[in-house]
């Protein structure tokens, strides 16, 4: 599995993407999964890709040498699109094709078609946009509301993503909040790991601004991770405890049962209003049970 992530800002695009394949736990390797696409002044893209390595591979190497347009009889290439949301097109065509010639042979080896696509850039002229292109050929843009789009085992870094990046985020501070997310993901699944591509796409540059490979033991992101994790030690050490720990009550009966079980209704609002009034919970438990 992969984790690839694409952070749309108003300065620019930010990809990164993981490395690591696997087909079972003793056949792990290394595959470059973030593909740039370079034009300098005239257009610029970054594809990147999870799922079945054999079909994403298939897809990428359609793209670099052109599908025939059945109409016109012209091959056509990625990089020749004249907007981003044809190149968009041309993707979930290609992968459409690939699942026409080899989806059969797949299914009767128990293997299934899965995969999936980011595609960022920009063309000369145009507007920098972001898709993600899924396994039927279809594909979705990203918006300002939710500047970012994720594929392969997305769960572990979206919260990361949810609380910390918006449209004005400075587009280096993407990138660290985009590493940020990685690491979360490779904490918690080993099918994700370094080395790390990513790529940096200013708005109107129409180039590559950085292109950089994060190996294992790098400086600035093994001391990310470590203050990261510092960071969320001391934000949890930080915040109060929890005012729900059960304990006895000498106004109530001793049963034995030092939990209290939660009341309903009128009761329940009563209580609650008194908690959040402040007092203590013990204040509380008297006024709901009255000595007779």
């Amino acid at each position: 599995m992969t984790y690839c992530c694409g952070i749309l800002v108003r300065d620019g695009i930010v990809m990164i993407g993981d490395t690591r394949t696997n087909a079972g736990l003793d056949n792990i390797s290394t595959f470059r999964k973030l593909h740039l696409f370079e034009e300098p002044g005239k257009r610029v893209m970054a594809l990147a890709s999870a799922g079945n390595l054999s079909v994403s591979q298939t897809v990428v190497s359609l793209l670099s040498e052109g599908i025939e347009n059945l109409e016109t009889g012209e091959r056509e290439r990625l990089t020749d699109a004249p907007t981003m949301f044809q190149a968009a097109q041309r993707v979930g065509r290609a992968v459409r094709m690939v699942h026409d010639s080899d989806s059969k042979f797949m299914e009767n080896a128990d293997i299934s078609f899965d995969v999936s696509f980011l595609l960022g850039g920009q063309v000369e002229g145009r507007r920098l946009r972001l898709f993600m292109i899924y396994a039927a050929g279809n594909f979705i843009e990203c918006t300002t509301d939710s500047p970012y789009l994720q594929i392969g085992e997305h769960k572990y870094g979206k919260p990361i993503l949810d609380r910390a990046v918006n449209y004005e985020t400075d587009i280096y501070d993407a990138l660290k909040i985009g590493l940020i997310s990685m690491d979360s993901t490779m904490r918690s699944n080993l099918a994700v790991g370094l080395p790390i591509d990513m790529a940096v796409i200013r708005r109107d540059a129409l180039n590559i601004e950085l292109n950089y490979r994060i190996m294992p033991g790098e400086p600035y992101f093994t001391d990310l991770r470590e203050r990261w994790s510092a960071a969320l030690r001391a934000a949890h050490i930080a915040i109060p405890r929890p005012p729900y720990a059960t304990r006895p009550v000498e106004s109530l009966p001793n049963d034995g049962i030092d939990t209290v079980l939660p009341r309903t209704g009128a009761h329940a609002n009563a209580a609650n209003a008194q908690l959040t009034a402040g007092q203590p919970p013990a204040k509380v438990l008297q006024q709901q049970n009255p000595k007779r």
